[in-house]
């Protein structure tokens, strides 16, 4: 097979800027003032370079150091790793999006790319209109569009709302439009990032198989996701990445068990210095902690015991009975979404929030099977996601007797379900 893809070493750099932590809540008169100061300070000396007390520190972030790796004609290569990996960096680099600060990436072939929710669809445009643009943007004829368009149509399961202007449709819409459109307009290379979590279970696993039909028409896959199982399903080959370097590249299966392997290492390190986290951070969580029935921290959950998670955090805003989602998701090493837990949705989305405080869940009657699970964190307050970080923290769980029969659990799979039998006589 020839090679499609060649990354030679490829790196990115971009600039960040920070404005000074004790400026953050400048009033209006203090800019007023800097500005005049600083153009006072100009007339008198206009050939040095003068710094205003408020201007943003520059500092430089290395994305991706030194990429280096081929994928050949007709591979579906799965690129996995935590949020800020480089993984969308990458994408976005090989989609022709943005530019590398270094090196070269070489490219055989037509690239259809789904990196984001509306990427490539105009929003005054009709969903009809936008799979004309986005074909012709392929470099596609209109004859060639016509004759896939029922066929993407279907797909999408869009029908209803085909002349309806795009910033109505919702994000599944969107999705199911954008997948529908890059894979059957005959890309010989296919990038997907995340956005297919977006969508519903059965059009994930209706997407899956897609790109398993376009792999076997000798056309080129690149997936990024988070779901293991999804990966090892269409995958054969894998490419891990852990702050902007490949650590590992070669089957998917070992590329997992490398990639599960940065997970729990991750997972041991202070949450409070973990970077990798999303939101605006006024609030941020800084531990989490089990607790017994008895009141004791615990490193080992018990099957079929109550316990009490808390997720400790700090806050440069103190508010009474705001509207709080404060949760954490569980997932099994393999990437199965197992549950997610909130507050909203148990009744208490109503929380005080305190400079320094917890967000207490009890969990009567815990009831997953022994193992290691990985969690995520994640709080909004007033629809602000404030906090939000991907395999935050490890539970730990034993066999305990979560049927009070005496004996420890033996039964397959994850969840304990509680049951009772009887035999009735028909």
């Amino acid at each position: 097979m020839s090679t499609v893809i060649r990354v030679e070493n490829l790196s990115k750099k971009y600039i960040i800027r920070h404005q000074k932590k004790e400026e953050r809540y400048s009033t209006l008169r203090d800019v007023i003032a800097d500005k005049v100061n600083h153009f006072s300070k100009t007339l008198l000396n206009p050939f040095k370079n003068i710094k205003t007390q408020n201007e943003p520190a520059r500092e430089e972030f290395w994305a991706l150091k030194n990429i280096n790796f081929e994928v050949k004609q007709g591979e579906r290569v799965g690129i996995i790793g935590r949020n800020g990996a480089g993984k969308s960096t990458l994408l976005k680099i090989l989609s022709r999006i943005t530019e590398p600060t270094t090196g070269r990436v070489s490219i055989k072939g037509r690239v259809a790319s789904l990196l984001e929710v509306g990427t490539g669809f105009h929003q005054e445009l009709t969903g009809r209109e936008n799979i004309y643009l986005n074909g012709a943007i392929l470099g596609m004829t209109r004859q060639e569009i016509k004759r896939k368009f029922d066929e993407i149509v279907n797909f999408a399961e869009v029908e209803k709302f085909l002349d309806t202007p795009m910033k109505h449709f919702s994000s599944g819409m969107y999705v199911r439009l954008a997948f529908a459109v890059a894979a059957h307009l005959e890309p010989e290379i296919l990038i997907v990032d995340e956005v297919l979590a977006v969508g519903d279970h059965e059009f994930q696993k209706k997407c899956l198989g897609k790109m398993r039909d376009v792999a076997t028409e000798g056309r080129t896959v690149l997936f990024v996701s988070h779901n293991m199982a999804a990966v090892q399903q269409l995958c054969h080959r894998g490419i891990v990445l852990n702050e902007g370097n490949v650590t590992f590249c070669g089957t998917i299966s070992d590329a997992v068990q490398k990639y599960i392997g940065n997970i729990k290492t991750l997972s041991i390190t202070d949450i409070e210095e973990r970077k990798d986290r999303k939101g605006s951070q006024w609030l941020k969580f800084t531990k989490v902690a089990v607790y017994d029935y008895e009141g004791n921290e615990i490193h080992h959950v018990i099957s079929g015991k109550d316990v009490f998670i808390r997720l400790y955090y700090k806050s440069e805003i103190e508010k009474q009975n705001a509207s709080v989602l404060a949760s954490f998701n569980i997932r099994s090493t393999q990437g199965y979404l197992l549950t997610n837990i909130n507050s909203v949705d148990s009744g208490y989305g109503n929380l005080n929030i305190y400079q320094k405080g917890y967000f207490e869940c009890r969990w009567p009657k815990f009831n997953l099977m022994s193992g290691s699970y990985d969690c995520n964190l994640f709080c909004s307050v007033n629809s602000e996601i404030v906090d939000w970080m991907q395999n935050a923290f490890v539970l730990n769980v034993e066999n305990g007797d979560f049927f009070e029969t005496g004996k420890l659990n033996a039964q397959q799979g994850d969840i304990l379900i509680p049951n009772s039998w009887a035999s009735i006589q028909a």
